[in-house]
């Protein structure tokens, strides 16, 4: 049974979102636009969009933090051929003045947050973005990185997903077709000017890049049954809610005070040989509580106690997935098998609230797969992402010209 959930893998690759903890200390990073938590953050050009982004520092003394806001290119290098000026309307480096220690919670820290665009600076350019957050008090440490994206709609964008695939039809694949029209835009060189980028459920590390489209016209490009675009369908995310730490709610099978801190454990986990709908939200999390008042700074903070129930594999190593799972100390993530209970085991600090999540299977290359035992149905509901950049004849930048999502059901 070993072999065949070896040799039945997938291949896939960690989501680990689009934020990044930098410090052991930095906790429950999130960045989202207005309150879409489900999708990857993406503000339009021009409109009414703010991107709000929050972290725990794990203590009660404060830190003189300030954010630092950068333009990438598709490939998420620095922008080098533009000047700050260009894409930035006002200050950078401006600090975080929006904290506030949490409020009986046995676990302390201090909750920061601010917003973007703000009354000091807001951006005026379309693109990647890497937002840098520095420890202003020691040296300018980054601490955390959170990377967000800003459309300007200049193209159309169509997005679609099918089950019949090129390579199966109903099986465990599901393929996107996009299309992109160009209005007004001039295209003379579409392989110089213009990029593609799909995601599925905003995965960065499985994202189809650099991908020529089957069709091209004077009115745009079509990306139709183009095997480079076939995703493996997945199965839904693992999911549980920690809404109160007096007693179990939605997925969690008991809560234990040690003394110090509060112990969850989920529902132990096993292998998923059938598919079983269930609504989840693909690797995402929302922290909230009972009363979900006053959330940012009294949700309390509870270790978690994972279990998954396989046989002990012959390779690799299984870690947790999830939006969530992207703090400094990433060994927390790793499970061990415990050989006495023949299960896999760890154990993590999290903020009470409702997360979502998947196994992987890391091999010795730093490379992920999806194990077998995970299941992957064509079935499944995923949201699928596309990107269209575009840098004309003589541009210095990638920007971001046509944004798609489509929540394939």
């Amino acid at each position: 049974m070993v072999a065949a959930l070896a040799a039945l893998m997938v291949n896939t690759a960690a989501a680990g979102g689009f934020n990044r903890s930098l410090s052991p200390a930095v906790k429950t990073l999130t960045a989202t636009v207005g309150q879409n938590w489900l999708s990857p953050p993406v503000m339009t050009l021009g409109s009414d969009d703010v991107l709000y982004v929050s972290f725990d520092e794990m203590s009660h003394n404060y830190h003189r933090y300030i954010y630092h806001v950068e333009h990438c290119e598709a490939d998420w290098t620095p922008s080098d051929g533009i000047f700050e000026s260009d894409y930035l309307n006002g200050l950078n480096d401006n600090t975080i003045d929006d904290y506030r220690n949490s409020l009986n919670t046995t676990v302390q820290y201090t909750h920061y947050a601010f917003s973007l665009p703000d009354d000091r600076c807001s951006l005026k350019m379309s693109g990647n973005y890497r937002l840098t957050i520095l420890d202003a008090g020691d040296d300018n440490r980054e601490v955390a990185e959170v990377r967000f994206m800003v459309v300007e709609p200049l193209m159309n964008v169509g997005l679609s997903a099918t089950t019949n695939t090129d390579i199966d039809h109903n099986q465990s694949h599901q393929q996107v077709d996009v299309n992109a029209d160009y209005r007004n835009m001039a295209v003379t060189n579409v392989d110089e000017e213009v990029q593609l980028v799909v995601m599925q459920n905003g995965c960065e590390a499985t994202a189809r890049r650099g991908i020529r489209p089957n069709l091209i016209s004077q009115r745009g490009l079509t990306w139709q049954h183009n095997r480079n675009l076939i995703f493996d369908a997945g199965n839904e995310y693992h999911k549980y809610e920690i809404l109160d730490v007096s007693h179990p709610t939605m997925g969690i099978d008991r809560i234990i005070w040690d003394g110090k801190t509060y112990n969850v454990w989920p529902f132990t986990d096993e292998p998923r040989v059938n598919y079983l709908y269930d609504v989840d939200a693909n690797g995402a999390f929302f922290i909230r509580n009972s009363d979900n008042r006053e959330i940012d700074y009294t949700c309390d903070y509870v270790n978690v106690h994972y279990r998954l129930k396989i046989p002990a594999l012959n390779a690799g190593e299984v870690i947790l997935d999830g939006q969530w799972t992207t703090d400094a100390d990433s060994s927390q993530y790793a499970l061990r098998y415990d050989y006495e209970n023949s299960l896999y085991t760890t154990t993590t600090l999290q903020k009470q609230g409702y997360y979502s999540y998947r196994y992987l299977l890391r091999r010795p290359d730093g490379t992920t797969v999806q194990p077998a035992f995970e299941g992957s149905f064509y079935q499944t509901e995923n949201r699928y992402q596309a990107l269209v950049y575009y840098k004309p004849a003589g541009g210095r930048t990638w920007q971001l010209a046509g944004y798609r999502e489509l929540e394939f059901k």
